[in-house]
């Protein structure tokens, strides 16, 4: 089994690489493989194309590769809520929460996640046209391997940007090398109220799999509850996992992001996560109408998010 993940050096994701890399997959008789594929519609295509099995990313990405939620399923959470942070220069002194300061600014945004931010700017009242606002790929961060969020970090160190929208682990490089500071956190309230729940981190898989092989479905949820329940216990357990897979100084790092984001690493897709999520790919143009849950969640699993 191969699961693509669009960001390896992600905290967001992460409960996913915990599971294959501490073996909690392993114990359900599941060789689960990791790997990097990169902007998450790539990896939404492979997995519709069955040449992956899972993909590990926003659950609203789905839909770029299975328009109306058919042929694909959420099969549980990996990180609650949208996990994405606005990292402008700190020589801008913004205050935080201050959309409006991106105005004028050149923004780095990864195909997929640019979509959140371009609808919490629009809730906001920002135009990017009008308000010259350069929402654009990150240079360089297509080259295969590149972790988005780390190298907008370094990126916005050399000046080409003036900032990004990436996962905490970008948004951390950039704060403690001091050349960024965080403006908007939608998760922690840093942002219009229902940028929060626009989307979420989510394991995703196909029909297919879902009902010609529940076992497999079953031991992977499994492994994902029992590596979030690890991690929530005992953040300390993701160093090792950053140790193997993770630049030195990102390593360093993993271990006070897990701590941060346990609390929100709980598989439970709620039926008002979807209904936001909906919404959501309504307004940004990946759904028309509306989709019944069982439509987009695998609810044969759902026992599992709570049962262990």
């Amino acid at each position: 089994m191969r699961i693509a993940v669009p960001d390896l050096v992600s905290n967001s994701y992460f409960p996913a690489v915990a599971a294959t890399e501490l073996g909690f997959f392993k114990a359900h008789g599941i060789d689960v493989e990791l790997e990097m594929v990169f902007p998450v519609g790539r990896a939404m295509a492979a997995l519709r194309d069955g040449e992956i099995d899972f993909v590990a990313g926003p659950a609203h990405a789905t839909l770029s590769a299975f328009p109306g939620w058919r042929g694909a399923k959420l099969l549980a959470t990996l990180s609650q809520h949208t996990f994405w942070l606005l990292v402008l220069r700190s020589d801008l002194r913004v205050r935080p929460g201050d959309v409006a300061a991106v105005k004028g600014l050149r923004i780095g945004a990864a195909p997929g996640p640019d979509g959140a931010l371009r609808r919490l700017l629009a809730e906001a009242g920002v135009d990017p046209a009008r308000d010259d606002v350069t929402l654009a790929p990150v240079p360089g961060s297509g080259e295969a391997g590149v972790s988005f969020g780390v190298h907008a970090a370094r990126v916005l160190e050399e000046g080409t940007i003036d900032g990004f929208w990436a996962n905490a682990m970008g948004a951390e490089v950039a704060v403690r090398s001091g050349i960024g500071s965080v403006t908007l956190d939608p998760r922690q309230g840093l942002g219009p109220p229902a940028a929060r729940d626009f989307t979420f981190a989510a394991l995703v898989t196909t029909d297919r799999l879902v009902e010609e092989a529940p076992h497999i479905g079953e031991g992977v949820v499994r492994g994902i509850v029992e590596a979030q329940r690890a991690l929530r216990a005992d953040p300390s357990r993701a160093v090792a996992v950053g140790r193997r897979l993770f630049p030195p100084d990102e390593a360093a790092i993993i271990e006070d992001l897990i701590r941060r984001d346990a609390p929100y690493y709980t598989a439970e897709i709620s039926a008002s996560s979807v209904t936001n999520l909906n919404a959501f790919s309504r307004d940004v143009g990946l759904l028309t109408g509306d989709v019944a849950y069982d439509q987009v969640v695998a609810t044969r699993f759902a026992h599992l998010w709570t049962e262990l």
